[in-house]
């Protein structure tokens, strides 16, 4: 806790009432050396300062109450400790290959990114994000952006993810693969994780690209098929699956897979919801439903609140969390489920009065049988 110190990230919830992650960094106000902390619930970012035994106290109690993980880096040094559900704790230490710059103390500085400008990453400068000298191009920074957004989300939920094992994964609907990469990159060439990542997609053409680029790159577990998302059958058991921007019912199809594979994470951004649009019919709701645009984007958010409610019967803990705007959509809501051991079957009951209040029939809930 001091000058070298880079950040600290406090991750892995164990309760629904706590921050999804808390990042603590040094910073200098007046020339008096304070530590940061800027909690994260989902939508904002709340931040204060104090000195550092004030922060070591802090951080033992946030670790002891509130999060399973925590990711340290120094200048000269990484570490890690991991709280087991019986409360047993692991720490590894790692000194790095080369010493790192030394952090920006500056208390008002620009934001920090996971992919940081002015360090060059090879699939970046391939796809036309970055130059070879690591800055980003200026028409490119909003992608620049949503990939770092992406692997903030990833970051999340490492702590669900076994890491004494290959970990399989899926993008489905991954397209140019922009954040297929990033994920290969961040987990495996990044954090270490032995990783095997699938990317599936119906352009043969972006796929033959996509597998071209993967070579070239030496990543030897990324591969990507053509293929259907309701068709395939190429895996027994996954531990992550994406689907981002997967139109209407596909998202559905992708998240009862995932269901049955018992997937141990699923990140979901859905697109185009149609379905419930054509469905949905209420008299009490008339006065709002006989506006088309009012009635396009209730059934879009009625449509993934059920997702999330069936999600969560399923057996998993559901966040509806706040993405960045597709280059094609607007739409920004992001679905992250985590499994966990029983399902919240005591939800179905008034699920199913929605629906038949609605007149509305998901496609999930006839997937999953629910």
């Amino acid at each position: 806790m001091n000058e070298q110190l880079r950040q600290i990230v406090l991750s892995g919830s164990k309760t629904e009432s706590a921050y999804i992650k808390i990042r603590i960094r040094p910073v200098k106000k007046k020339d008096e050396l304070l530590f940061q902390a800027a909690a994260w619930d989902g939508k904002k970012e709340f931040h204060s300062n104090c000195g550092r035994e004030e922060m070591i106290s802090r951080i033992l109690v946030w670790m002891e109450r509130d999060f399973r993980q925590m990711q340290a880096e120094t200048v000269t040094a990484t570490a890690s400790a991991l709280v087991s559900k019986k409360g047993r704790v692991t720490v590894s230490t790692k000194k790095r290959a080369d010493v790192c710059p030394a952090p920006e103390l500056s208390h008002n500085r620009t934001k920090r990114y996971i992919l940081e400008e002015g360090t060059a990453v090879p699939f970046l400068v391939y796809l036309g994000v970055m130059t070879p000298e690591g800055k980003v191009i200026a028409s490119k920074y909003d992608k620049f952006r949503q990939i770092n957004r992406f692997l903030e989300f990833i970051e999340d939920i490492c702590p669900a993810l076994p890491s004494d094992r290959e970990l399989e994964m899926i993008d489905f609907g991954c397209g140019k693969s922009y954040l297929t990469f990033a994920m290969y990159y961040y987990l495996h060439e990044k954090k270490g994780y032995d990783v095997r990542i699938t990317g599936l997609d119906l352009k043969e053409d972006v796929i033959a690209r996509c597998n071209k680029l993967a070579a070239e790159f030496g990543y030897e577990k990324l591969r990507f098929l053509h293929g259907d998302i309701a068709q395939y059958e190429g895996a027994r058991q996954v531990d992550l699956v994406v689907t981002l921007h997967a139109c209407d019912t596909a998202t559905d199809y992708a998240l009862a897979k995932s269901v049955k594979w018992k997937a141990g994470v699923i990140l979901s951004v859905p697109c185009c919801q149609h379905e419930l649009n054509g469905q949905i019919r209420s008299e009490i709701l008339e006065p709002v439903l006989k506006y088309g645009l009012l009635k396009e984007r209730m059934a879009a958010l009625i449509t993934d609140g059920l997702r999330a409610s069936m999600l969560e019967e399923a057996g998993y803990q559901v966040q509806v969390l706040e993405f960045i705007d597709m280059e094609h959509t607007p739409k920004n809501i992001l679905i992250r489920a985590v499994r966990k051991e029983n399902g919240a079957k005591e939800q179905s009951g008034k699920r199913r009065e929605l629906m038949e209040f609605l007149h509305v029939s998901p496609t999930l809930a006839q997937l999953l049988e629910l």
